[in-house]
């Protein structure tokens, strides 16, 4: 199949301008990855935001860069009823990006896409009526632009020929968006969770464990992962501790009840969840530092019913109440006496935390939310 052809191609259909709230849109997106969920978390969030918009009646045709990484692990080949195109370089994109950002009714360019800069120039010198771009990284954005790096995903003139920056953070994040690159108008645009996808189901002996970790390994999160999970299996060398995800290095500190699956596909992630009593979640530095960036393993693993074991960061009680829809530790003691809560405890929490993931945190909520915010333009 020619990489630069749409992997799927909806039939001919007439979408109207979204000119006033339930019209329908057609979206275009620029963004890292939608097809490979392999060492990002980009993907989950992307399908699920595109299946809810979907069901609202809105179409996206998503641009991606055919990079090898994510081919060697492609785990989606096609977005149903609306579009896939993976391109080889920007070159072979440009003129089918041009022809789609012409005729949509918003376009949007992502932190980490490959061809940002290039994507942004198209987007901000078409005619299309709805210019965004999505930091769906933003506390990383802000820190790296504060350490003096070149940022390669920002527009070398920021960011105010855009009609609206949406941003995975809140809190001071949006201030900081206007303020050091001239975002005119900021709003947050939170991770979520497929409920569809998301669900408690009957567990898998390859994940079974008393505690899990699902995460991609980062440097920045090693301080509060060892905290969380690594001290707390030393000290219940009796439990077995579970950890998911890819780029783990050969010094990593296992210790012997520590198991390790190095990638698990985003549709077993609830027979993760539902194969263990707690999972913890670590956030990486710059969010935890910025706060109000909730990664979407919180809302994923709630809606699973399992009961989360998070570190703690400015404005976590604004998603999950603490102490009684989620647990928080500091320290491995405080993260030792949540793994030794009673069955009945636990149960209790995770049930109340997919109750309030299901109604406060699902993708169809962000997609009303992103519907709004378009409309409102």
């Amino acid at each position: 199949m020619d990489p630069g052809a749409p992997l799927w191609k909806p039939a001919a259909v007439k979408i109207p301008c979204a000119a006033h709230p339930g019209d329908l849109m057609t979206i275009v997106v620029f963004g890292l990855t939608v097809s490979s969920s392999w060492g990002n978390g980009h993907a989950t969030l992307w399908r699920a935001l595109i299946r809810a918009l979907g069901a609202r009646g809105h179409r996206v045709c998503f641009f991606e860069r055919d990079v090898p990484y994510y081919a060697a692990h492609r785990d989606l080949s096609a977005l149903d009823g609306h579009e896939l195109h993976l391109y080889r370089d920007w070159n072979e994109a440009a003129a089918a990006a041009g022809r789609a950002v012409s005729t949509c009714d918003a376009a949007i360019v992502t932190s980490y896409c490959p061809d940002a800069r290039a994507a942004a120039d198209l987007i901000c010198t078409a005619p299309t009526p709805r210019k965004i771009f999505y930091d769906m990284d933003t506390p990383i954005t802000l820190a790296a632009l504060r350490a003096g790096e070149d940022v390669e995903y920002i527009p070398r003139g920021g960011l105010a020929a855009f009609d609206l920056v949406l941003s995975f953070g809140g809190g001071a994040a949006l201030d900081e968006l206007r303020q050091r690159l001239g975002a005119r108008h900021v709003a947050p645009l939170y991770g979520s969770v497929d409920p569809d996808a998301y669900r408690r189901t009957r567990g898998a002996d390859a994940y079974r464990s008393d505690v899990s970790y699902l995460g991609t390994f980062a440097s920045d999160r090693q301080a509060a992962l060892d905290a969380l999970f690594l001290e707390p299996a030393r000290r219940r060398p009796e439990l077995r501790f579970l950890i998911g995800g890819s780029l783990y290095p050969q010094n990593f500190p296992w210790a012997p009840n520590i198991y390790y699956v190095q990638h698990v596909p985003p549709p077993q992630h609830p027979q993760l969840y539902s194969s263990c009593r707690v999972t913890v979640n670590v956030t990486r530095g710059p969010m935890a530092e910025m706060g109000f960036c909730p990664s979407g393993r919180l809302f994923e693993a709630a809606a699973c019913g399992t009961p989360v074991l998070s570190d703690e960061w400015p404005g976590l009680e604004s998603f999950f109440e603490p102490g009684t829809e989620i647990l928080t530790a500091r320290t491995p003691e405080e993260a030792t006496d949540a793994v030794d809560r009673s069955p009945a405890d636990l149960e209790a929490i995770g049930q109340r935390a997919r109750m309030r993931a299901l109604a406060s945190h699902s993708a169809g909520s962000r997609a009303l939310q992103l519907e709004q915010l378009l409309t409102d333009m």
